[in-house]
């Protein structure tokens, strides 16, 4: 484990991902969305926890009753062993968020760093978007933070907007549940009044049209914009897919 990791940040996730698992309505799914932000295969996690893929599927898909705290606690350790074992890029984004505070995380959905940069072009056509506001050069994309704009707006302080570039400000930031298409950007662009950086790429979700502010402060501030009506689930499933 890299030194720049501290063990009390480390059991603080894994407090975080056993607690959201006993939590959840469903932890099952928990269980998977939490291999799936590791990029785990069941077969590697099934090694790890002397078991077959059969009863990581089982677990996942509801077929066997909920997990017990003695799976959840090997699971949480096996999780975050590989992860460590494979760098730990996940596992300091997770800390990253933990290190701002509960709000923050309420609002983002998801987020991925891509090992492999992904082209802008490969991109939009993976999660079916259309460009509003083309970039001025060639880009690729590094990773992604999809937010509920809704929670961003009202629950989250204004300072704390910079926790979504993640680890890298080469990123696309998506925003779901936008009603005009206005306020990220708007959101946006007061950030970048404290700070010289912004996203690669904007990507509003659910919009027939931005609000023509919205494709207006785009424009004057050079920041690529892009829209997808492709459903959530769907688009987060692809967004994991690359890279």
């Amino acid at each position: 484990m890299e030194e720049t990791i501290e063990n009390t940040m480390v059991d603080k996730v894994a407090t975080l991902i056993a607690g959201s698992i006993v939590m959840a309505d469903s932890p099952g799914k928990e269980l998977k969305r939490w291999r799936e932000y590791f990029n785990i295969p069941q077969t590697e996690l099934a090694i790890k926890l002397s078991t077959t893929p059969s009863v990581i599927s089982d677990y996942e898909s509801g077929r066997r009753k909920s997990p017990g705290s003695y799976f959840i606690k090997k699971f949480v350790k096996a999780l975050i062993d590989i992860e460590l074992e494979k760098g730990g890029s996940r596992l300091q984004l997770l800390i990253k968020q933990l290190s701002i505070g509960d709000k923050y995380t309420l609002a983002v959905v998801d987020m991925k760093d891509y090992v492999n940069p992904i082209s802008l072009e490969t991109f939009l056509k993976a999660i079916n978007a259309s460009l509003v506001v083309p970039p001025a050069t060639r880009m690729d994309i590094h990773g992604y933070t999809m937010v509920d704009s809704i929670k961003l707006l009202l629950d989250v302080p204004s300072y704390e907007y910079l926790k979504l570039y993640g680890s890298t400000t080469q990123r696309a930031a998506i925003f779901i549940n936008t009603r005009y298409g206005r306020s990220p950007l708007v959101a946006i662009k007061a950030m970048m009044a404290f700070v010289d950086f912004k996203p690669s790429i904007v990507v509003l979700h659910g919009l027939d049209k931005p609000d023509y502010l919205g494709i207006e402060v785009a424009r004057r501030e050079k920041i690529p914009l892009a829209m997808s009506n492709m459903d959530v689930d769907e688009m987060v499933r692809v967004l994991r897919s690359l890279g």
